[in-house]
């Protein structure tokens, strides 16, 4: 097992000095012009990237409607044009190229048919987990945050209905621990049942902190640094046998460090 950090929260180098791994976000590393991927500009990272001794997870395109972040770059799961597919395919391409440990996706969106947002998005999923498996790569389907009534997937239940119906050996969960709290309302017992009910089935962890309830903030998915909020991090102890990256998914090397303490006691051997 490791831990490792977002690429948001620091400079590759000063990752390196605290952290075994680096989470590639790739819809915020500037490899961009609109939904076109620069290569010169991936090279230039992926050069400093090999001067640290780093592993590597990656996140793939997501839907959000933020002003932070590219409208040309959004994709929802549930809801997916070829465009969209070779914005995910390219993630998997690269990750295959640099054995990344894994690739996190989110769910899609509800929109007006739950059901049927459901079984586009299984459908849409097998067809990523086939082109991972070309690749050697695991997509870990990240859990959402039941503050917004508009994600998929934030229910343990609805998550693995999911993962099991796309039945791939290349699909997996990423368990975010602050999404979970956010779906529990900030209840440790109940979070330590969600975490009961995926373990065998996690791939990848994202961790960060929040209050449990929803705030005008990114209904309250704050992305705090681990300490910071209500998360009791004991309940990662239920995470039986996983041995792959504990991602600190905060926005600064502060954070990080703060983090790194607070969780290493739950996570180191």
């Amino acid at each position: 097992m490791m831990i490792g950090a977002s690429s948001f929260a620091g400079e590759l180098k000063e990752l390196d000095d605290h952290v075994q791994s680096v989470e590639l976000y790739m819809p915020k590393l500037g490899v961009y012009e609109g939904s076109k991927l620069q290569k010169e500009r991936l090279e230039m990272i992926l050069d400093e990237l090999s001067t640290c001794d780093l592993q590597t997870s990656m996140h793939a395109h997501y839907f959000a409607d933020v002003p932070t972040y590219p409208k040309e770059l959004v994709v929802d799961t549930a809801s997916m044009g070829e465009m969209h597919f070779t914005l995910m395919e390219e993630c998997i391409e690269l990750a295959g190229r640099l054995g990344t440990k894994a690739v996190v996706m989110h769910p899609g969106r509800v929109g007006d048919d739950r059901e049927a947002s459901l079984k586009r998005m299984v459908s849409n999923l097998g067809r990523l987990a086939a082109f991972a498996s070309e690749n050697n790569v695991m997509i870990g389907l990240e859990n959402k945050e039941a503050t917004d009534p508009g994600n998929l997937c934030c229910e343990a239940e609805e998550l693995l209905k999911v993962v099991d119906a796309v039945n791939s050996p290349n699909l997996g969960v990423t368990f975010d621990v602050g999404h979970a709290n956010l779906t529990c309302e900030g209840d440790s017992e109940r979070l330590a049942a969600f975490v009961r009910t995926i373990s065998d089935h996690v791939v990848h962890v994202h961790l960060h902190d929040n209050y449990g309830y929803w705030t005008s903030n990114y209904d309250g998915d704050e992305h705090m640094a681990p300490g910071s909020g209500n998360i009791d991090y004991s309940v990662l102890k239920g995470l039986n046998g996983y041995k792959g990256i504990y991602n600190l998914e905060v926005f600064s090397m502060d954070d990080v460090l703060a983090g790194k303490k607070v969780i290493g006691e739950y996570v180191m051997p």
